[in-house]
Order: C-alpha cells, then sequence, then structure tokens
C-alpha cells in the first residue's frame, strides 16, 4: 500500500475491516476523511508532532476524567477546575487554557464546542469512557481542522460500530458513594448495522459544604449509531452513517473557592454561601455522515451535524457589589463579606447575590472532504479539498436573586425576573476552505496546504429593563477575513527514523463584539521521531510568535469585567521542548514491562509592555511571564503485564503556575502549587470475557492548589479508589 493510502486510513474505518473480502483495498482506505487524523501510520509520518492514545492504553486506567488522559502527552496544558474533568480546560503549546477557547475540539472529527465560533468557552465536554481512542495533533493540524489554529487539535473517537454483534459491560464502585457505569451493544450485518451505548455516573462529591449540603454530580449519556453500506455488486461504494445522542448533568458545583488560610486548614471545605450553587444541562446531538467512492483515485466524505446545549448555572456572584474573587483575595479588607460567605455572621437582607447563568446554543453545518490521489512524475499526491457552512449562537437570558445570609442558611429576599441581568444574542456565520496536497516523493513527504475563514459575527442586546425582547438596545456586527497557509515536510531517513518541520499561521478570531483584533501568531517545530520493534521516541522544540496574543473575559477567568470582552495583549513568544520515549523490555516475553516517559519544558513571555484591566495580566513589562503556564511537566508511567493480569504505576508532576503575569518569584496568592501525584492500577483477567480490575487515583494524597480562577484557591482530586468489573460478550 502506497504511503498516500497509509495516510487516508481513518481510525473510523476499522469497523468495516470486516469488508476486506468484499471491497477493493482503495475503498477501504479511503473511508472518511472527515476524521482528520486518522490511523498509528499517520501518526508515525506526521509532518509534525502527533499522538494517539489508543482503547487500550485508556483502559489500563479507566479514566473518567480527560486531564488524566492528556497528562501522558507533551505539550497539553491542563488546568483543573472541579476535580473530575467535567469542564477541563485544556491548551496545546501554550495556546491558553480557559474553557479549550484557543484549541479545536472534535468528536469524530466534528466540531463540538456549544458554539464554537460565537462563544468557544461554553461548558460542554464530551463523555471520556464514551471514546475509544484520542487523537492530538498540534501545529500541523492547522490547515485541516480550524478555525482555531495557534495551538492544535484534539479529536475524541467515539465507540465504534462493531464487525460483528458484541458489546461490552463496564461497572466499577468508589470513594464518594461513585458509581461509574458504561456498556454498549452492536453489530454489523452484510449491509446494515448500528449500536447502542450508554453512560451513568454519579458521585457524591469529596468536598464538605460548612452546615451540610451537596457537592457531587450525576450524568447520563446515550449515542445510538446506524450505518448502511451499499452492496457489494454497486459500481461505487457507499456508506451512510447516522448518529444522535443524548446528554444531561445535574452538579453541585460551585465558583466559589477558598483563602489560603482556610485551604491550609481543609483543601476540601465549601463555604456555607455556595450550598445552593448548581449547574443543570442539557445537550442533543445529531449527525449524518455519507462517503462515496466516485472513482479508484477519487472520494467524497460528507457530514451534516447540529448539536442543542441548554444549561443553567446557579451560583453565587458577589456580596455586596464586591467580586469573590476580590473577598477571597483579600479577607481581612473584606473581613465582613467573608464572615457573611463562611455563614459565621448574619448578612442584611439583599447582600448575596445569585444569579441564573441560563445561556442556550445551538451549532450547525456540514462539511466535505473531497480526496483526489495521483501522481505526477516520481511523486504520488493524495489532495483533499474540504468545506465547511457553519453556524452557531449563544443565546444569554438571565437574572439575578438576592439573598441573605442567616443562621448560616441562604434565604431569599429577592426574586429577580427573567432576562433582566443579562439579555443578549451572540450569532456566527462561518464560511471555511482548505486545500492540502500530501505529496509522497521517495523518502520526503511533503504537505503543503491553505486555510480559508470567512465569519460573520453579530451581537443583539436587548433592553434588561423588563427582560422582554422588544426593545433592541444595540446591534453589533463584525467581519472576519483569515488566509492561514501552512506547511509541512517529513524526511524518512530510514524505516524507523524520521525528521519533520513544520510552519503555519496561527488564527483565533474575536468573539461577537468584542471589540478586539484577531489573535495572530507564527508557529514552528522541528523534531525527529524514532520507532523500532518495542523502543519509540520523538523529540520537539517548538515556538510560537505572537504578533497580538488576546485574552478574553470569561465567568470562569473571576475577572471584574464584562463577560466576552476582549484584551489585546500583543507581542509575545511561547517556545518550549517536548520528549517522549516509550520501551517495553519484555516484549514477546510471558511477562512484559512496559515503561513511558513525557517531558515538556516552556519558556512563555510577554515581549512589549502594557497595561490591562484584564486581572490574569494586570501591569505588564517586557520579559514577564505569562500566567497559567507552567515551566516543566513530567508524566512517567511503569507496569507489568502477565498472560492474564496487569499492573501499573503512573506518576505526573506538575510544576507551579503563575495565575497573574510577572517575573522572579510568585507572590503568595498569585500561583498554584508544584505538585508530584501518583495513580495505581490493576487488572485480572478471570476468562477472555470477563477482567476485575482497581485502581487508586492520587496514591499519596497530595494536597496542592490546581488554580485560583474562578475565584480562590481549588483543590485537585484527593485520595479516591474505585474496583469494577468489565464483561465482554
Amino acid at each position: 500500500m502506497s504511503r498516500t493510502l497509509r495516510l487516508a486510513i481513518s481510525l473510523a474505518l476499522l469497523p468495516t475491516a470486516a469488508l476486506a473480502a468484499e471491497l477493493p483495498e482503495q475503498s477501504l482506505v479511503k473511508l472518511d476523511r472527515i476524521n482528520v487524523f486518522g490511523s498509528l501510520d499517520e501518526v508515525k509520518q506526521a509532518s509534525g508532532s502527533a499522538h494517539y492514545i489508543d482503547g487500550e492504553t485508556l483502559e489500563k486506567f479507566a479514566y473518567r476524567d480527560i486531564n488524566r488522559v492528556l497528562r501522558q502527552v507533551p505539550g497539553v496544558y491542563l488546568v483543573e477546575e472541579e476535580g473530575y474533568g467535567l469542564r477541563p480546560n485544556i491548551g496545546i503549546r501554550g495556546s491558553g487554557t480557559d474553557r479549550n477557547s484557543r484549541i479545536t475540539v472534535m468528536e469524530d472529527g466534528v466540531l463540538i464546542a456549544p458554539a464554537p465560533y460565537a462563544a468557544p468557552a461554553a461548558y460542554y465536554f464530551p463523555v471520556m469512557t464514551r471514546m475509544s481512542a484520542v487523537e492530538i495533533r498540534k501545529g500541523s493540524a492547522s490547515v485541516v481542522a480550524g478555525p482555531r489554529t495557534t495551538g492544535g487539535a484534539l479529536n475524541l473517537v467515539s465507540t465504534p460500530i462493531p464487525t460483528e454483534a458484541s458489546g461490552e459491560i463496564d461497572v466499577s464502585l468508589g470513594s464518594d458513594a461513585t458509581l461509574l457505569a458504561h456498556g454498549w451493544a452492536g453489530t454489523m450485518g452484510e449491509r446494515f448495522g448500528g449500536l447502542i451505548e450508554g453512560v451513568r455516573q454519579q458521585t457524591d462529591g469529596f468536598k464538605r459544604v460548612d452546615g451540610g449540603g451537596d457537592t457531587g454530580y450525576g450524568l447520563n449519556d446515550v449515542v445510538a449509531k446506524l450505518r448502511w453500506i451499499s452492496s457489494p455488486e454497486a459500481a461505487r461504494y457507499q456508506q451512510l452513517d447516522f448518529k444522535i445522542g443524548h446528554n444531561t448533568q445535574d452538579s453541585d458545583e460551585t465558583y466559589l473557592g477558598l483563602t489560603d488560610a482556610d485551604f491550609a486548614a481543609d483543601p476540601n471545605r465549601r463555604y456555607a454561601a455556595s450550598r445552593l450553587d448548581n449547574i443543570q444541562t442539557e445537550q442533543d446531538l445529531y449527525e449524518l455522515r455519507h462517503l462515496i467512492e466516485l472513482s479508484d483515485r477519487v472520494d467524497l466524505t460528507t457530514v451534516a451535524y447540529r448539536t442543542e446545549f441548554a444549561r443553567n448555572w446557579y451560583k453565587l456572584n458577589d456580596v455586596q457589589g464586591q467580586s469573590i474573587a476580590s473577598i477571597l483575595e483579600d479577607p481581612a479588607t473584606y473581613a465582613q463579606q467573608y464572615a457573611w460567605l463562611t455563614g459565621a455572621a448574619d448578612s442584611p437582607a439583599d447582600a448575596l447575590r445569585l444569579r441564573n447563568n441560563n445561556r442556550s446554543y445551538y451549532a450547525q453545518g456540514i462539511q466535505s472532504v473531497l480526496g483526489i490521489g495521483f501522481e505526477s512524475g516520481a511523486s504520488a499526491h493524495d489532495l483533499e479539498i474540504g468545506l465547511r457552512l457553519h453556524r452557531d449562537q449563544e443565546d444569554r437570558y438571565q437574572n439575578d436573586d438576592r439573598y441573605q445570609m442567616a443562621g448560616g442558611s441562604l434565604v431569599l429576599t429577592t426574586d429577580g425576573a427573567p432576562g433582566t441581568q443579562e439579555n443578549r444574542v451572540g450569532d456566527a456565520e462561518a464560511l471555511s476552505l482548505y486545500v492540502q496536497d500530501t505529496i509522497t516523493l521517495g523518502r520526503w513527504i511533503l504537505t503543503p496546504g491553505v486555510r480559508y475563514e470567512r465569519i460573520d459575527l453579530s451581537r443583539t442586546n436587548y433592553s434588561t429593563a423588563t427582560g422582554l425582547r422588544d426593545v433592541v438596545l444595540s446591534v453589533t456586527e463584525t467581519e472576519v477575513d483569515a488566509v492561514i497557509p501552512g506547511f509541512g515536510a517529513t524526511w524518512l531517513l530510514d524505516d524507523n527514523l524520521s525528521l519533520f518541520a513544520s510552519v503555519n499561521r496561527g488564527f483565533n478570531p474575536p468573539g461577537p463584539a468584542s471589540g478586539s483584533e484577531s489573535e495572530e501568531s507564527v508557529n514552528a517545530e522541528f523534531g525527529l521521531r524514532y520507532g523500532h520493534d518495542a523502543f519509540s521516541t520523538e523529540l520537539v522544540g517548538f515556538v510560537s510568535d505572537y504578533s497580538n496574543l488576546v485574552g478574553t473575559c470569561t465567568a470562569s477567568s473571576g475577572g471584574n469585567c464584562n463577560i466576552g470582552d476582549q484584551y489585546d495583549g500583543g507581542e509575545a513568544r511561547v517556545s518550549g521542548l517536548e520528549a517522549s520515549l516509550g520501551y517495553d523490555f519484555g516484549q514477546g516475553g510471558a511477562l512484559s514491562f512496559p515503561v513511558s516517559l513525557s517531558y515538556t519544558f516552556t519558556h512563555a513571555e510577554f515581549r512589549n509592555s502594557f497595561s490591562s484591566s484584564f486581572e490574569e495580566w494586570g501591569d505588564v513589562e517586557s520579559g514577564d511571564r505569562l500566567p497559567y503556564l507552567p515551566e516543566h511537566l513530567l508524566h512517567a508511567e511503569a507496569g507489568v503485564v502477565g498472560e492474564r493480569w496487569r499492573l501499573a504505576l503512573a506518576a505526573n508532576y506538575l510544576d507551579e503556575m503563575r495565575t497573574v503575569a510577572g517575573s522572579g518569584a510568585i507572590p503568595a496568592g498569585q500561583g498554584t502549587d508544584s505538585a508530584l501525584v501518583w495513580d495505581l492500577s490493576a487488572g485480572f483477567k478471570l476468562d477472555d470475557q470477563a477482567e476485575l480490575y482497581a485502581r487508586i487515583e492520587n496514591l499519596t494524597d497530595e494536597e496542592y492548589v490546581v488554580a485560583r480562577r474562578p475565584a480562590g484557591a481549588r483543590p485537585g482530586q484527593p485520595i479516591s479508589a474505585f474496583v469494577g468489573i468489565r464483561l465482554a460478550f
């Protein structure tokens, strides 16, 4: 099989491998170009750093938390929030971590954020236990995986339709009355197939509210897939897939953290004022995907999609006009407000404001990728032409309720009318085009490409006087045009060793009515990749040179600013080194001893001086370090695998991070803690269909500050133990 064909293999193809005897080889290898990453073969020869986490690796620790999954990938930065990975904050190569808003996140190659253009920081992330693989591509993903091209792209590959009647049930019980249940069943016949899958998660939570209250969550997730394929006698192979999903979550989570003194005394404490904080969400997903092989060298993949997402996060916003972040940063100055937060003193009526952050979203579109394979002289080409027409919307219809703290309990004193706090709609329409050619010439693989984004953004502000939508206060419209070129090259020195390099334009569009320019940068990387038998390694240097770094005010960033406002940070540079290696000391023997290591070094600094009302920046001097970017990250893992059992130990070193830009020693209250977190996993196969397993997360019960946003110090998950059984049929 030629390199051109190998590059077109998609992970989504694996379920149809059983049709190999009936279909030509070229039909099989070209399926579904919407999945822009593909197989492990593509990762090994990609013209840039790429990582592929397969199903076996995911099952080893059975993580429900995407943060723990991604810690093994160098160049990926994570800021935890509630300890479960429900609302992750992911960045790649210094792109920024707030709500994944600076990277492209997809499920099965389709944008999955509730409103990826109008409101990329919206709070939805797919359920990790429903995924069969995770694919991460960094700078080289810029052309095919927009619109956000600065750091890279994350693609979550859902459970595929199996080739024959089969299924799995996975149930575990753990600390804090935790139940984690996941099951699927499916089959593929001669022409028709399908799959049904469900997830249930619930826990009482590891935090404890002063005076009592709930801190856990409950989650339900159901997905169904149907597939039709054309008959073996058809002149052109075709495949049609339909996917539908429904997700609900009820989480007693808060933005209210702790003061440093209270964190030191009990990191898992929650103040009485957070007792009513709760977020409820509902998401629906619809997707129709079609493939047709127009000829032996030409194929077309098209997907139409729509997602609908609604959420209401009812949570404490401020106390007598003072932000909760300000109170926790300086409890001495705001001693009275702090006493009300903790329930130590009674407050006046209306002193505490809780906000109904009620928002709804939709995203819909159609995207197609035309693949053309051809030869030109001594070179082989795999040309892709992609088109996406997309529309999304964020609808904010919020109100504030006022409470009194009385006897350690919250008492409602003023019930706000819907739409009287915020009443606005943000819309986005986008046209995306890209052309990329993968050229194989001897031992060279070249990937020139260019992407075009045309985005029309608008924000309509309605009067909050009555909460009705009969009075329009303002309409702001923004047009964005961006040409995003990229080029990558891989030199295959031999079958095991390759050198690669890529350079691309980084681009992040502004938000509706943000008043900011687009974020722009030039991103480059150079590396080597080696793999032979049981040994593999990769070493990469990277630099992202920003001509205009942008910061965005979100509720989760915790600042005293208007939600959605953006701030220009001017020039900045993020550079670093990524290294990974893996080796199996006993490959092929009765006992296997796999080990792996990944390390990231990052240097991130502003290249100009300025003053900003964006709290994470403040007064910046040239040379100041960027916030929420650790200098060192390390993941190490060692295991032993027998014929019927396995044992694995993983260690994650998390370096301290600044939470406010600056230089020199990190001031008290302006940083996170460094930490070494250990996870232990074990499994025993009863037979070919059943496995008992156990795991302990945070084995040494490390206590550490993972973040200071949205407000106050926030803890990582304490020691947690789980036992479970996995049954295949």
